[in-house]
């Protein structure tokens, strides 16, 4: 009888390892952040509850709290209109939390696009689909220049004018019209011309939230990397794999276990799916390197 070997899912040690409940519960606190960020912009037009008025570019949280995403408020700046007081007040918040937990944890914790193209991914590993388009992920950066560049001479926020997430807010208040194809084309892009294609090439916003958290103190660290195995799941589920490999190989010379590039997103699904706890969340500054790396001899005193 011929003997037909099948690829495990991802995952799937993790989950004997440690339980469906103890594989997924990053992403299932993931989902919970963005569907309760989306319900609480949602809630005031739709009924009448005003908690948070506004949207992810501009809020003002229980007449209080303002929050003005950076990025909108650099293309204002660019176009000649300098925000308000209370606007400055926005982004001088939102700047110092981002900074401290990571700029990309607005991709990972925030944005509800990324809800769409996680959908994708997932579909795209059940259908085998393999091969894809390739960009570089300096593309993103690109983008990211050219919308601040084209802000200055338009006098526009000119990536308002095609952000999906935008459109996708309005979208929901209003009905969804053309909202709905613009949702629909990043989800088929992901599926079938490139996985991750929109938030790991694309998306100027994720590139932004990037730079800005690039010295952050809350990072994710391997710091059980001699437990790794070689399953290859955490590069599987990783938004950007390319991170993971010179924290959890020690790839360099003196590269210790925390994993400091900017493009993390601290989504902790590299946390979920390790079923030997190779990751945890950690702090830049707890970065041990290797004694061999310094040149210390094993037994040397």
């Amino acid at each position: 009888m011929s003997q037909v070997s099948h690829k495990k899912r991802i995952g799937a040690e993790a989950i004997e390892a440690k339980g469906w409940l103890g594989a997924h519960k990053w992403l299932i606190l993931r989902r919970l952040s963005q569907l309760s960020i989306l319900a609480l912009f949602m809630i005031g037009p739709l009924a009448g509850i005003w908690i948070v008025k506004g949207n992810l570019n501009y809020s003002y949280t229980l007449d209080v709290l303002p929050l003005t995403d950076p990025y909108v408020a650099l293309q204002s700046l660019m176009a000649g209109h300098v925000p308000e007081k209370l606007g400055l007040i926005g982004v001088a918040i939102a700047v110092a939390f981002y900074f401290l937990v990571g700029g990309r944890v607005y991709c990972s914790w925030v944005c509800p696009i990324n809800m769409v193209t996680d959908a994708a991914g997932w579909l795209r590993d059940r259908l085998g689909i393999k091969g894809a388009s390739s960009l570089s992920a300096k593309t993103r950066y690109w983008i990211l220049g050219m919308t601040l560049v084209a802000s200055a001479i338009t006098g526009v926020v000119l990536w308002e004018l095609i952000n999906p997430v935008s459109m996708l807010h309005r979208g929901l208040i209003f009905g969804l019209g053309s909202a709905w194809m613009v949702v629909l084309a990043i989800f088929l892009f992901d599926l079938f011309v490139m996985t991750r294609g929109w938030c790991g090439r694309l998306c100027p916003v994720g590139a932004f939230y990037g730079l800005l958290g690039k010295w952050s103190p809350v990072r994710i660290s391997a710091s059980k990397r001699s437990a790794c195995n070689d399953c290859m799941d955490c590069f599987e589920v990783c938004p950007e794999p390319q991170v993971i490999r010179p924290a959890l190989k020690g790839e360099g010379k003196g590269v210790g276990p925390v994993i400091l590039a900017a493009n993390c997103t601290n989504c902790g699904r590299c946390i979920d799916v390790c079923s030997k706890d190779v990751f945890n969340f950690g702090l830049r500054s707890n970065n041990p390197v290797p004694t061999a790396s310094i040149g210390v001899q094993p037994g040397a005193k």
